[in-house]
């Protein structure tokens, strides 16, 4: 499984913000969107080829109870089901961070889905060959039923602009075996001013509609950077 990064932080977005955990990083992702921030994950992937027992060592090797697997895309590497079952039986809490657009029977004790709507859409001539093809893969509505019925999960949404809320209401109501309570919007950035600025106005929206906020709070802790 390759592998960009193994490190202990603090989990800064949904419902386990605040825990002390472990990251696990997939490198490779079969999505390109424009505001990815772990580019050496997806655009440039980077990494070693690590056997499931040495991925299990390295996380051990560390005192967090919470492992994180994320990528990029975890779920597109075989091994993740090996891993997950691994982790669960060293009495591991795991969360697996997916766009859902992949099904694996993996264990796993949060699905953690951020599904990618048309706002991810990689922009700029530069990124053209990537457009269609990120367009045909991001949105796997059976995916998404299968990981909602079969998991503990959480749905995060990235948010750039108001009318995109518009875009998570009409996912919803296509989708409506999620439960509303389990929905969260978290503004797109990197910057902590970006992030205050969008949120001023998502929190509120989040309130007035019956939906999650989700802060980064690891961009407010550690700022964008790797390890964090």
């Amino acid at each position: 499984m390759r592998i960009a990064e193994i490190f202990q932080s603090i989990q800064g977005e949904g419902f386990l913000t605040g825990a002390e955990s472990v990251f696990v990083r997939a490198s490779g992702c079969n999505l390109r969107c424009w505001y990815c921030d772990t580019p050496y994950a997806s655009w440039s992937p980077e990494g070693e080829d690590l056997a499931v027992d040495e991925i299990v060592q390295r996380v051990e090797s560390f005192a967090a109870r919470h492992v994180v697997l994320t990528g990029g895309e975890p779920m597109l590497f075989p091994e993740a089901k090996p891993l997950s079952e691994r982790l669960r039986e060293r009495q591991l809490h795991v969360t697996i961070e997916t766009a859902g657009t992949r099904y694996q029977p993996v264990a796993c004790d949060l699905m953690s889905i951020s599904p990618k709507r048309g706002n991810s859409t990689p922009r700029g001539a530069a990124r053209a060959r990537w457009a269609d093809r990120h367009d045909r893969s991001r949105h796997a509505p059976a995916v998404i039923r299968r990981l909602v019925a079969e998991y503990d999960y959480q749905l995060k949404f990235v948010i750039e602009e108001a009318s995109d809320c518009l875009d998570v209401e009409a996912y919803l109501k296509e989708l409506p075996e999620i439960n509303r309570r389990r929905v969260m919007l978290m503004p797109q950035g990197t910057e902590p001013a970006d992030l205050a600025s969008k949120s001023a106005w998502l929190e509120p929206y989040c309130r007035a509609h019956g939906l999650g906020f989700c802060p980064r709070r690891q961009i407010e802790w550690f700022g964008a950077r790797r390890g964090t």
